[in-house]
Order: structure tokens, then C-alpha cells, then sequence
């Protein structure tokens, strides 16, 4: 929808022909965006060779779990000369890779990948709200294109050249979300809140700089940026799967009740294991797995991050 209200025909992809067909006959998505109508622009199709050809720009927003199979499929039709952008967050389960490497093993290493990032909620941005993202690749020309073409009045996006940076602070300030939901749903308090998000945005700078990425990223919109909104906002799922652990409810029943991903629960042990790769702690990650698993109950994890060894704050 933004990007047809920028000015460019948009083919809107989906793997489910009768959910592509009842966007293209209503000209809204009711279950994912209630309220909000699609431009003429954006064409809503199951045919993805029809979807992919000649097409300039390709954005991938689908689930982590799905991206490798979904690049699969893809792989014959996407033009050689694209621009992929990645929206997915996430990190691959096993093999650990980021989304960017997915798209380029897939893909091919020629192939022009950019990663978009930041604290932006879907049903904001299709209501034209002000947004500001952070846009990543290796290649300036790349991030050049992608911040003049995808830009609006109400769209601001930041260039960067630390894909990793800004992949690595997507995917893990969902694993700190479920457990700043956890310390929201007990009743814990503002202070509880603050430390956890400040310590939250010291251990993902500590896996992130281990996977090559530039600390500072991890204090702009790819990390605190993206942290502050998913920990303390209402349409965040990450924070609702945490808010709802804390009630008691089983984990299978949250994401059964959940039509939408929670990539931070698929994220906490790809985080755990990255960090043991690299011979690093993450404990709030950590305690956040336990709690997932059924380990550990919400009072226990909470109690075992308070009561570990004192240390100095800065690294």
C-alpha cells in the first residue's frame, strides 16, 4: 500500500489463492488490516511468476520460518537485475543464518539484497503515520535506490552499510519483548520495565557485535529503536505472548489464539545458539527459552535474573 501510494504499480503476492482473490474482489485485507482500503495500484495475485515479472523492486515480508522455501520457489522468476528487500526478521533455526544470506544462498550471490528495518507497525504505516526505518546493504547504490523509491511525506528511511547490525537488532529485541511483556503482565513496574529494556539492548549489542555488526546500529533504529516499540506497545505479539505467559495460559494455546507470526519465540533458541558459537551469555534470552519450553515458571525466570553475580555495566 505505501509503496503504490509513492507512486509505483505494486503486485501484492500471497501463497493462499483464496485469500489473493478475496483482497482483489474487496480491495482490503479485513483480517490483517481492518479499516483500510487498497490503493488502485497494488494488484493482488497467487501467480508468483506473474507477481515477480519485471518487476524493479522485490520486498519479501514472509515469516522467517518460510523465507528459504518461499526464495525457493521464486528463484527462477525473480529478475536479475531486482533490488530483493528483506522485511523478514529472524534468523534461520538451523542453520542460524541471517535473512539476507538466505536470500543471496537462494537467490545467488549477484543478486542485489537490501534489508529493511525499524520500529514500524504495519497497521501504522498503512494509515499513513509518520515512520522512520533503517534501510541496509552493502552496496550504497542499493540503499540509494531503495531510500529514493520507497520514500514518502510520511516515510523516513536511514541508510546503512551494517547489514548485519540492523538484521541482528530485528530479530533479537523480539526475544526481550516477550520478557518485558512477562515483568508488563506481573505488575512489576516502571523500574523493572527500564532495567530490562536497558540490559535487553546490552546483551543483543553483545551477539550482534559477535556476528560482525557495528555497535552503534544497535543504538539507532534497527535496535533501541525497534526494542522500545516492541516491548512497550499494544499491537506488539511478541509483548502479548509474554503478557499472556504471565497469566498462566500454555504456550501452544497463545499461538493458536495468534493469526500473525511471534518471530521471538522461534528466535530464542537460534539466539542461544548463535551466542554459544560465539562463547557468549545472553541471560534474559536465556531465561526467555526456559520459559517458552515450560522449564521454568514466569516468578522463577524473573527471580534468577535478579539474583545473578553483579558485574560492571559497561563491556
Amino acid at each position: 500500500m505505501h509503496l503504490a501510494r509513492a507512486g509505483h504499480d505494486a503486485e501484492l503476492w500471497a501463497r493462499d489463492p483464496s485469500l489473493a482473490a478475496e483482497m482483489a474482489a474487496r480491495r482490503a485485507n479485513p483480517v490483517y488490516l481492518p479499516g483500510v482500503h487498497f490503493p488502485p495500484q497494488v494488484r493482488p495475485t497467487a501467480d508468483l511468476q506473474a507477481a515477480l515479472d519485471g518487476t524493479r523492486f522485490v520486498v519479501v515480508a514472509v515469516p522467517s520460518h518460510g523465507m528459504r522455501e518461499i526464495l525457493r520457489r521464486a528463484s527462477a522468476a525473480v529478475p536479475a537485475d531486482a533490488v530483493v528487500v528483506s522485511a523478514t526478521e529472524g534468523l534461520e533455526q538451523e542453520s542460524l543464518y541471517r535473512m539476507s544470506e538466505v536470500v543471496e544462498q537462494e537467490l545467488g550471490s549477484s543478486i542485489r539484497v537490501a534489508v529493511l528495518s525499524g520500529p514500524s507497525f504495519a497497521s501504522e504505516l498503512a494509515r499513513e503515520m509518520p515512520t522512520a526505518m533503517a534501510v541496509a546493504s552493502r552496496d550504497a547504490a542499493v540503499v540509494d535506490a531503495v531510500q529514493h523509491e520507497f520514500r514518502a511525506p510520511y516515510v523516513r528511511l536511514y541508510g546503512t552499510s551494517d547489514v548485519a547490525g540492523v538484521e541482528m537488532g530485528g530479530a533479537l529485541k523480539n526475544v526481550i519483548a516477550i520478557a518485558a511483556g512477562l515483568v508488563e503482565g506481573m505488575g512489576l513496574g516502571y523500574n523493572a520495565q527500564a532495567g530490562l529494556i536497558t540490559r535487553g539492548l546490552a546483551e543483543m549489542s553483545r551477539l550482534a557485535c559477535a556476528a560482525g555488526a557495528q555497535r552503534e546500529t544497535l543504538s539507532g533504529l534497527a535496535g533501541l529503536g525497534d526494542l522500545v516499540l516492541t516491548c512497550t506497545s499494544a499491537p506488539s505479539r511478541n509483548r502479548r505472548v509474554g503478557i499472556e505467559l504471565s497469566r498462566g495460559r500454555p504456550l501452544q494455546e497463545i499461538l493458536d489464539g495468534t493469526r500473525m507470526v511471534a518471530e521471538g519465540v522461534r528466535t530464542s533458541n537460534a539466539a542461544l545458539a548463535l551466542a554459544a558459537r560465539h562463547r557468549i551469555e545472553l541471560p534474559i534470552a536465556s531465561q526467555v527459552a526456559d520459559l517458552l519450553a515450560g522449564r521454568k515458571d514466569p516468578r522463577t525466570a524473573l527471580y534468577e535474573l535478579m539474583v545473578r553475580p553483579q558485574r560492571d555495566e559497561l563491556e
